[in-house]
């Protein structure tokens, strides 16, 4: 059951990262610069992003299978009309579709995973479907990178639609929401007190709103460099082909899926470990970014370059530590809302960072040392947070695990 829904997020990866691959492309056929490339990202994270705290109650109030087919629907229709998209502004409107689809994805798998699983495979877990996600993002830059280049436009993306129509098929004729007998709680009524109650309830606790945070600081680096200034970044600024710099991004794809796996074992056993993973990422991140950035004559030497990717391989497993500091700050009835509330935070940071990158670079005649160094303001600010509501979020989950003890014993027999 849990396969199918990785299998869906798979796919809508690779769908909301397809545009990574082609953003020089795009350019060219839309005849847009750089400010009106970022848009095209920055709608469909803006979408996805506005979407996860209603799409989290939708979770917890329709359960998986409905909401990840209406987002299958959306995201493939999404992925279609961007094929054969001849304008600005209908292209600019299919992509939005598409982070209206991505949106149902992921909390989604979440939910799944909490359903069919232990508690204690929670991390582990939740790093395995990134790490899936990720195998999604090296489709994108090892297939359709290369489809693209032989295919041409319509033929690639329109026939990246079929993925969405197959996997369709496997939700409606095969999943499950939970194992027979372990079905939830009913939730009441869905009216404007229960959607407030619940929004409240989950941002109450500090471990949601500081795994939102952790979310918000780690994610961006990569998401920006993935989904859109990669490319250009290390063709335009740092001289490299096409085909060395697809290589590049497969780098980052790669190395997420391997951090993911270590640091979901870590993270499994020594739970104490997640905000120094957290923190460290972030730092190793700035370190090398600033490296690249301040290199003499702007073009950093291959080996350099190489870190840089690897390291921002790091940045997805790291931002899924988030999810482990509300998981258990927050009751299963609402994990879905609560996943939601973490899952705006990196999604807002990279939707920032897409259109700051887009707007500097236009104002500096393509100065991507500028434009990137943007990064840091907002880890400067993430880690602010992380650092002023670590200790807070810490008391209170001791509190829970006291508390569910002390019921634990008084339990009727």
């Amino acid at each position: 059951m849990w396969s199918i829904g990785v299998a869906v997020y798979f796919v809508a990866i690779t769908f909301r990262t397809s545009l990574g691959v082609a953003g020089l492309d795009a350019a060219e056929r839309f005849e847009v610069n750089a400010s009106a490339l970022s848009t095209f990202s920055l709608l469909q994270l803006l979408v996805y992003a506005g979407m996860q705290i209603p799409v989290g109650l939708l979770v917890d109030r329709w359960g998986t299978k409905r909401v990840l087919t209406l987002g299958i629907v959306l995201f493939t229709t999404g992925q279609f009309g961007f094929a054969l998209s001849e304008s600005y502004a209908a292209a600019l409107a299919c992509r939005a579709l598409l982070g209206l689809g991505d949106a149902m994805t992921f909390i989604s798998v979440l939910r799944l995973g909490t359903r069919w699983f232990p508690a204690k495979r929670g991390p582990l877990v939740a790093q395995l479907a990134g790490l899936v996600g990720m195998a999604g993002n090296l489709v994108t830059t090892l297939v359709l990178a290369r489809v693209l280049s032989t295919l041409g436009w319509t033929p690639t993306f329109a026939g990246s639609a079929a993925g969405g129509v197959l996997v369709l098929l496997l939700v409606l004729l095969l999943l499950r929401d939970h194992p027979e007998g372990y079905a939830p709680e009913p939730v009441p009524h869905v009216g404007a007190a229960y959607v407030r109650r619940q929004i409240a309830a989950a941002w109450r606790e500090p471990g949601t709103r500081l795994g939102m945070w952790v979310h918000f600081t780690t994610q961006f680096p990569a998401m920006v460099f993935l989904l859109l200034w990669g490319m250009p970044f290390l063709v335009q600024a740092q001289g490299l082909s096409r085909g060395h710099a697809g290589e590049l991004l497969t780098l980052v794809v790669v190395a997420n899926m391997v951090v993911g796996l270590v640091y979901g074992q870590v993270i499994a056993r020594h739970h104490a470990a997640r905000a120094p993973l957290a923190l460290g990422t972030v730092a190793a991140t700035a370190t090398v970014w600033a490296t690249v950035l301040l290199w003499p004559g702007g073009q950093a030497p291959l080996p350099l370059l190489i870190t840089l990717c690897t390291v921002l391989g790091a940045c997805g497993p790291a931002s899924m530590i988030g999810f482990d500091f509300a998981r258990p700050a927050n009751p299963p009835e609402r994990q879905g809302t609560a996943s939601g509330i973490v899952n705006m935070g990196g999604f807002t940071a990279s939707m920032t960072t897409l259109l700051a990158v887009g707007v500097l670079l236009d104002l500096t005649g393509d100065d991507f040392r500028t434009a990137l160094a943007s990064v840091f303001v907002l880890q400067a600010l993430g880690v602010s947070q992380i650092l002023r509501l670590h200790g807070r979020a810490r008391r209170r989950e001791r509190e829970r695990i006291v508390t569910s003890r002390v019921e634990a014993v008084h339990v009727p027999v």
